[in-house]
């Protein structure tokens, strides 16, 4: 396959998988929607495919995963904080759903097409659960 197809091909599915995502977020309400779901699985897919096919054979590809689960792992925690009488907490569902979205767009930035779309479908059913009240 040619190169250039193939990396437009993971770029797009990143994509199309990010938003997935994040329509389910944002027709919960929640602030984090298609947008950023997007921005953020594209942006690992893009970090990926740049450590792929830029760097060559013999670069160390996975560092940038380690350094897109650290970076999107922090940009999560600033969406947790506490409830107006301080006793909840709120935001882990999207900081979750923010850094499984990183995930995502790693693997479909890798060439993992099978593997990123059954993580995204297994994450929007995760979503989609009732919460339970104890």
């Amino acid at each position: 396959m040619n190169p250039l197809l193939d990396m437009v091909l993971r770029f797009l599915l990143a994509t199309g998988l990010g938003a997935v995502i994040g329509y389910q977020r944002e027709r919960a309400g929640k602030t984090a929607g298609v947008r950023t779901h997007i921005l953020v699985s594209c942006g690992a897919a893009l970090f990926t495919l740049a450590s792929i096919y830029a760097f060559g054979v013999g670069a160390d590809t996975s560092r940038v995963a380690a350094g897109v689960v650290v970076g999107v792992g922090f940009i999560g925690g600033g969406v947790i904080f506490r409830g107006a009488r301080g006793e909840e907490v709120a935001g882990l569902t999207t900081a979750a759903a923010i850094w499984a979205t990183a995930a995502i767009g790693l693997a479909a930035g890798a060439g993992m097409y099978a593997l990123s779309s059954i993580a995204a479908a297994i994450i929007v059913g995760s979503l989609l659960l009732p919460k339970i009240r104890g």
